[in-house]
């Protein structure tokens, strides 16, 4: 199956990405290997790297990795300075202990350091990378406001302020870039304090003017008007969607718990059930069209499929071979790369194969590319004869 250039009927649907990003990220969540982590970022960034376009949200992507990388760097220090549940042997430094009062008993400043309890700190620190990093693939493959057409019309205000808040952080990167772009053609430093507090400015009064005309859109667009619906409706809605969430609640309370495994999924399904007509009813009171509406094709299942292959797969790993998902840090062992899990990640690729590609970038009129530079010599006019 050859991919295709993605167009406005051919791209694919926003929330397949999504799918396929929080399968990683459940992966993620079923391992400390690093080995496997680490080969989980690879994948991500694979796709990203085949499939990601030129918008302002795609560019996200590397704030994300940024942002792994400090969490671990904070972990570490963490452990360092406060301690490690882990014991070790092997001692790294010793740095100077607060002594604290009686009623903080369990809670250290200072101290011994060992090497087994920074090993645990970079196992740990480095899961909840990878899960970020996971989450800024999503961000960065899956366009926003087409995911906001697909919402159910009960969802839609709260999904208004979800994609709101989602777009700000890939704006205001965007935003530094052009402003740092712009000081470096000027002859001005681009980096330090005293540069990042002259980009500052221009860069909040942007987001401003940005919320200012993003009201206006709304409000000129109708945003928050509802429907008439009876009062009868209304409280069947509520009870529908309370009762709902009350089921899904005590059904993954029953399966996570050992006494009620016979009834959890039961209850579950019931809750779901119960939740997805309240957000049915709901829907009525919200006066929305769609505007070509977004399809889910035979793409969209592959890729959302390999997203949940690679969760299921994981999460079966656990019971053939949970040493090697869970190396321990005490004692201090090598982790090995298990064959079989590693394999299944690998099926993660999959979008970067069958999800269309990129649109190629516009050529400038003329024949120029992109990126050519074009002649900017004014037009002079022929003398008359």
């Amino acid at each position: 199956m050859s991919a295709p250039r993605a167009t406005r009927g051919t791209a694919l649907h926003a929330g397949a990405w999504w799918l396929w990003a929080l399968g990683l990220a459940t992966a993620a969540s079923r391992t400390t290997n690093p080995l496997l982590l680490g080969l989980l970022i690879g994948v991500a960034g694979y796709v990203v790297a085949a499939r990601r376009s030129d918008a302002p949200w795609a560019r996200s992507y590397g704030a994300f990795v940024r942002l792994g990388l400090i969490v671990v760097a904070i972990r570490l220090v963490f452990a360092c300075v406060l301690g490690s549940p882990i014991p070790g042997t092997h001692t790294l430094l010793t740095l100077p202990e607060v002594p604290l009062p009686d009623w903080a008993k369990g809670v250290r400043i200072g101290g011994r350091v060992t090497a087994e309890g920074m090993v645990f700190a970079l196992y740990d620190g480095l899961k909840l990378a990878t899960l970020l990093i996971c989450v800024g693939a999503a961000n960065a493959l899956a366009n926003p406001s087409r995911l906001l057409k697909s919402l159910p019309g009960a969802l839609y205000e709260a999904g208004v302020a979800v994609v709101v808040a989602m777009t700000f952080a890939p704006n205001l990167v965007a935003d530094v870039q052009r402003l740092r772009a712009a000081r470096r053609l000027r002859g001005r430093p681009d980096r330090g304090f005293r540069a990042l507090l002259q980009v500052g400015l221009p860069v909040l009064e942007g987001a401003l003017e940005r919320s200012v005309a993003l009201a206006a859109a709304m409000d000129a667009r109708g945003y928050g008007r509802t429907a008439q619906v009876p009062p009868a409706v209304r409280r069947l809605t509520s009870v529908l969607t309370l009762g709902g969430l009350l089921g899904v609640c005590a059904g993954t309370y029953g399966l996570l718990s050992d006494t009620g495994a016979g009834y959890g999924l039961w209850v579950l399904l019931a809750g779901l059930a119960a939740a997805l007509g309240g957000l049915w009813l709901g829907g009525r009171r919200c006066v929305r069209t769609r505007y070509r509406p977004e399809r889910w094709g035979p793409r969209a299942c592959l890729v959302a499929g390999s997203g949940i292959a690679v969760a299921a797969l994981m999460i079966g790993a656990n019971a053939y071979a949970p040493d090697a998902l869970h190396p321990p840090a005490f004692p201090l062992t090598a982790p090995v790369l298990p064959l079989w899990p590693a394999l299944s990640l690998l099926a993660g690729l999959l979008p970067a194969f069958i999800a269309p590609a990129p649109p190629a970038p516009e050529r400038a009129p003329g024949g120029h590319g992109a990126g050519a530079p074009r002649s900017t010599a004014p037009l002079t006019k022929e003398p008359s004869q």
